[in-house]
């Protein structure tokens, strides 16, 4: 990862366009080649950002100035930094992270919804749990009743971070002939309207489960054995 901390001017051109004026800003350029910039501020999102794939070239804009320009290979969105002042940079070796460590009922979630795939959609068939990307594992892999795969993300609370996770490894799944074509399923205990808006502009479907009703469904009290 690279972290540069500048004074810089950020426009973002394409599907929008949008402008943050000179400030003190944190750039970050992760391996994936993902750029985001951030403020000191605004939790854990970031003011404006480039997602892969999509390619960085440093140059010199006609003042002079340090100039990134970032662009996007699908798409004509581009997103340009202006450098006035670069006060660090600094790149760091992070290696293989071990992804995220979910919490008791999350986890227990997506163990009840991997018995119960019928509560996701009616047909639906596991195929594995966590199911390993270049980028982390998708929660579920499975197949529906017509035998497509389905790459399933489960959250407590269903946020945009959730929808956007789930359309990156959609996005890496769908590059394999042996699982395209590869539709999503964004389920949780809740969904926030701008994550359901999201997610239907992403062609991903959004299931509210009940954890309640799942753990009934896994009462150990109606086994035989």
């Amino acid at each position: 990862m690279r972290i540069v901390v500048a004074r810089c001017q950020v426009d973002y051109a394409g599907r929008l366009t949008a402008h943050l004026p000179l400030a003190l800003r944190v750039i970050m350029v992760k391996s994936d080649g993902s750029v985001l910039v951030h403020a000191d501020g605004g939790s854990y999102k970031p003011l404006n950002w480039m997602s892969p794939p999509c390619t960085l070239r440093e140059g010199v804009a006609e003042d002079g100035v340090p100039e990134w320009t970032v662009t996007a290979r699908k798409t004509d969105d581009t997103l340009r930094i202006r450098l006035e002042e670069v006060i660090h940079d600094s790149e760091h070796e992070l290696g293989v992270d071990p992804g995220l460590q979910k919490d008791g009922v999350e986890k227990h979630l997506q163990e009840l919804l991997a018995e119960h795939t019928v509560a996701l959609e009616e047909g639906m068939t596991l195929v594995r749990r966590e199911y390993m990307t270049a980028i982390g594992p998708v929660d579920l892999l499975c197949r529906d009743a017509a035998g497509a795969s389905v790459a399933v993300e489960i959250k407590r609370r269903g946020e945009i971070d959730g929808v956007e996770q789930l359309t990156r490894y959609l996005e890496l799944m769908n590059r394999d002939p042996k699982l395209r074509p590869v539709r999503g399923i964004f389920a949780a205990q809740e969904i926030k309207p701008q994550a359901r808006t999201l997610a239907k502009d992403r062609g991903i479907d959004c299931v509210v489960v009940d954890y309640d009703e799942l753990r009934g469904l896994d009462d150990p009290s109606l086994r035989l054995f």
